[in-house]
């Protein structure tokens, strides 16, 4: 026995435009929240310096969280704008700590640090803040991993903290093939 479409209680199929106003509601909901997740709580930055060389080569794309309450500690890598420029760099020291660079490497609080990852010889630069540096309240004292060329907190001395942008999550290698 044949049945009619009435008796499935199937409604008619919604018209052609309402189902394109529906896919553009869609797309443009996912577009604002990618737009308020990169604005408010994440940021993307195309790196161009070789400071951070070679945990962040020159090109990478550098994904950050902005959210800054419980502060940073040291080893963490954070971006900052610096003369408008926006910066990468490692935290080795926080607010009452005691920085100085002698002949062995870098001395945080009268211990000589191990820095695993870093390859270069920590030195002092010849202009420059003048160490031993005890780093205030409300900022940080950061070095570039990359130590022969970085331009960090040993020529500019500590930053404050609301420079910070906020905390690296992640590092995409970015290569023009």
């Amino acid at each position: 026995m044949e049945r009619s479409i009435q008796e499935y209680n199937l409604a008619p199929p919604a018209p052609l435009w309402k189902e394109f106003l529906f896919l553009v509601l869609i797309i443009a909901s996912i577009a604002l929240a990618f737009v308020l997740l990169f604005t408010f709580l994440f940021g993307l930055v195309q790196y161009p310096d070789p400071s951070m060389d070679p945990a962040i080569k020159d090109g990478d794309l550098v994904f950050f969280y902005r959210y800054k309450g419980s502060g940073f500690s040291p080893g963490d890598a954070i971006a900052f704008k610096k003369d408008g420029q926006i910066q990468v760099r490692r935290v080795v020291a926080t607010e009452g700590d005691t920085v100085d660079i002698a002949e062995g490497g870098l001395i945080i609080n009268g211990a000589l640090q191990q820095e695993f990852g870093i390859f270069h010889k920590t030195e002092r630069y010849v202009e420059g803040v003048s160490l031993p540096l005890t780093v205030p309240e409300g900022q940080i004292f950061v070095l570039g991993d990359n130590r022969t060329v970085a331009a960090d907190s040993r020529i500019y001395g500590p930053i404050k903290i609301n420079d910070a942008m906020g905390k690296i999550m992640t590092v995409i290698r970015f290569r023009k093939i």
